[in-house]
């Protein structure tokens, strides 16, 4: 896990003298398989090592390496191939690279204008695909956490009223209820300027509870504001939806990998991705809670056996309101990963700093 450095890095278990030796070999198989996707052979490394080690040297490297797991021989006049133990080893060393300016400014720039939780959520999971040409996610929770802005009560007929309410994310939700009886528009004013003067700025818990507890005073039974506002709060005024604001771009992108997976299954695959449950369900599975370090996840099986093959890069952020959210990059074992945890940290970044 990284913020903004390196990854936790833990050591393979080798000889002390070949410690070294191995890591390297290991970490430039990897990258090779990453930039060729074909299984690696003993000259390609020797080639690309400054290091004078014969192709010999490092095909006693590669036997260990595959004893321990790290490589496979698809054929037997192959090369090798990293394991899904080579990629989660790899990742351990790696640093989020530098994003370019341009696009460091665009980020920033479009997650700047936008006026909604959603908007956010959409536009992130936007970018993070075209930075990567992966699978972005982008995910929050609204809850009873969000603060008030206003209500509005606006007549629409005799018998009906829409009522508004708008929390400090600026999420905006209408609902039109019928009246048990005829309320005035100056009436509807007197609630809305009740509520907004004595609730602006508490989270709606708050507002719920308060309400509660002065309703059941005897007063509240001969206060016509009161009473009128207890039916509103009885149809669920200030009532929030609690399920996630989910959004994910790019699933198409799998369908040009060869995870050697049938067609059935890579249509369980797509068909999971495209449930917000299952993509909460993974964000959470793999992505702690608390704000500020990217993780790196290589296999991901545990939550779907058609995620085998597949890596997911992201991290946990505290936005400007003070919802969690969660932003992700999910793409093949075999993908540029610093590139990928720069989207995700640059994301993040102007996710926390957006003012909405």
């Amino acid at each position: 896990m990284v913020s903004g450095g390196p990854l936790t890095h833990r050591h393979m278990k080798t000889d002390v003298p070949l410690r070294s030796r191995h890591q390297d070999i290991l970490n430039a198989i990897v990258r090779a398989y990453i930039e060729t996707g074909e299984a690696v052979g003993s000259r390609t490394i020797s080639k690309r090592r400054s290091q004078n080690l014969s192709p010999a040297s490092i095909r006693n490297v590669m036997a260990d390496l595959a004893d321990e797991g790290y490589l496979s021989q698809p054929h037997t006049s192959a090369g090798r191939v990293p394991t899904a133990k080579a990629f989660q080893f790899y990742v351990r060393s790696l640093t989020a690279m530098r994003i370019a300016a341009a696009e460091a400014e665009r980020v920033r720039t479009e997650l700047s204008g936008l006026q909604s939780l959603g908007a956010h959520m959409e536009r992130s999971s936007f970018l993070l695909m075209e930075l990567t040409r992966n699978v972005g996610i982008a995910a929050a929770i609204p809850s009873l956490a969000q603060q008030l802005e206003q209500v509005e009560l606006v007549p629409l007929s005799e018998r009906r009223v829409l009522m508004i309410l708008v929390t400090s994310d600026h999420v905006v939700r209408n609902r039109v209820v019928a009246l048990d009886q005829p309320i005035s528009p100056e009436e509807l004013g007197s609630i809305r300027n009740y509520v907004n003067r004595n609730f602006t700025g508490w989270q709606l818990g708050e507002v719920c509870r308060e309400l509660l507890r002065r309703m059941t005073e005897e007063r509240a039974l001969v206060d016509a504001v009161m009473r009128n506002l207890q039916f509103f709060f009885q149809k669920g005024l200030f009532e929030v939806d609690t399920s996630p604001e989910v959004h994910m771009e790019g699933a198409s992108n799998l369908l040009g990998l060869d995870l050697h997976l049938t067609r059935e299954k890579m249509r369980e695959l797509l068909h999971a991705l495209e449930e917000k449950k299952r993509l909460m369900e993974l964000l959470d599975r793999f992505l702690e809670p608390s704000p500020g370090e990217i993780q790196v996840h290589v296999g991901l099986e545990e939550a779907h056996p058609a995620m085998k093959d597949l890596a997911l890069i992201g991290m946990t952020v505290r936005m400007s309101s003070g919802l969690p959210a969660k932003v992700a990059v999910l793409g093949p074992m075999r993908m540029h990963y610093e590139r990928a945890m720069a989207a995700v940290l640059q994301t993040s970044r102007a996710l926390e700093s957006a003012q909405f």
